[in-house]
């Protein structure tokens, strides 16, 4: 009883299928629905990066994923993960140094307005960064 005084009262107004699924799953677990929306609300107040990511469709079309095990990158189509395998256009983020690329983009002479220059006129031994 001394739980339920520490607690305060609140009414939420949930879609009709929503409330169905809560219903539902306060039956199988056996537990009353109060708590799962307790648990639920809880984990949104605490993880919402979480919450917000998996709502928002936009942005996670190109997301590269690294797989710790098998050392390949996947993406994520329809809720799987999918590996990409050896694609010529990925370029895994640990391969990318900067310290690299600024060596190269200061071996490079620029032109007058500050830009490294165009292909014609670099050696074909040097190397120079190509804007996407």
């Amino acid at each position: 009883m001394q739980d339920k005084q520490d607690k305060q009262k609140v009414t939420l107004y949930f879609p009709q299928q929503l409330h169905r699924q809560l219903k539902i799953r306060a039956a199988v677990e056996s537990e009353p629905m109060s708590a799962i929306v307790e648990r639920a609300v809880a984990f949104y107040l605490e993880h919402p990066e979480v919450i917000d990511e998996h709502s928002e469709p936009y942005g996670r079309t190109h997301r590269v994923y690294s797989c710790p095990v098998c050392q390949t990158s996947t993406v994520l189509r329809d809720g799987e993960l999918v590996g990409l395998g050896s694609q010529p256009g990925i370029l895994a983020e640990d391969t990318l140094s900067i310290e690299r690329a600024l060596t190269v983009r200061a071996g490079a002479p620029e032109s007058a307005e500050g830009e490294a220059p165009s292909s014609d006129t670099d050696d074909s031994n040097s190397e120079s960064l190509v804007p996407c």
